[in-house]
């Protein structure tokens, strides 16, 4: 039986809890989600009025926070990453990292999600052509809770497409103790604020 992780403070008036997905035949779980802004300094404006202009270059923005449970990381592992680490607590104690631990995909598709409801532009977003660098320096296990920062380290309007911009963002995953779990250099399309708007 696991110890429950304690959940980091949170200003009760800062925390919006969100509805539960219902596990069905198609869809995971969903991990318990009390997401809000961490950052003393928001964007400027909603993540539906956002656009390319609102992501300055050297901006930090941090979210939280997403916990996820061992029935989760076994579920996602044995649909997504079966491999025994991920799936076999008894064959994990023994392993490399002592205990059972989240597939990598998983703990990518966490931070994705913390990334999709607060970071990224509702209105704006023109999809990714990809990502740089992704790494995993740190497991994510049973019972941890997961923030998301988001560092914008580039942001160019696109030469050929003058109704867009493109953003590189550090994204990072960052658990209860502070260790970076995951991080990776995200590079987004958006459009920019339409002239009426400007």
């Amino acid at each position: 039986m696991l110890a429950t992780m304690p959940q980091p403070d949170v200003p009760a008036e800062t925390t919006t809890a969100l509805s539960s997905t219902t596990l069905n035949s198609t869809t995971l779980s969903s991990t318990t989600l009390n997401s809000t802004t961490l950052s003393s300094d928001d964007f400027r404006v909603p993540i539906d009025d956002r656009y390319f202009e609102d992501y300055r270059p050297a901006a930090v923005y941090e979210y939280g926070y997403l916990t996820v449970t061992e029935a989760e990381i076994l579920e996602f592992a044995r649909r997504f990453d079966p491999q025994p680490i991920h799936i076999d607590p008894g064959f994990a104690a023994a392993g490399p990292f002592g205990g059972l631990i989240a597939s990598g995909w998983h703990t990518a598709s966490m931070m994705m999600r913390l990334f999709a409801d607060h970071y990224l532009s509702r209105v704006a977003s023109l999809a990714s052509p990809g990502i740089d660098e992704l790494r995993w320096p740190y497991p994510v296990r049973p019972g941890d809770t997961l923030r998301v920062r988001a560092t914008v380290v580039e942001s160019r309007r696109s030469l050929s497409k003058p109704d867009r911009g493109i953003i590189k963002t550090l994204a990072e995953a960052v658990n209860q103790d502070g260790r970076t779990v995951m991080r990776l250099t995200a590079i987004n399309f958006l459009r920019v604020r339409p002239a009426h708007d400007a």
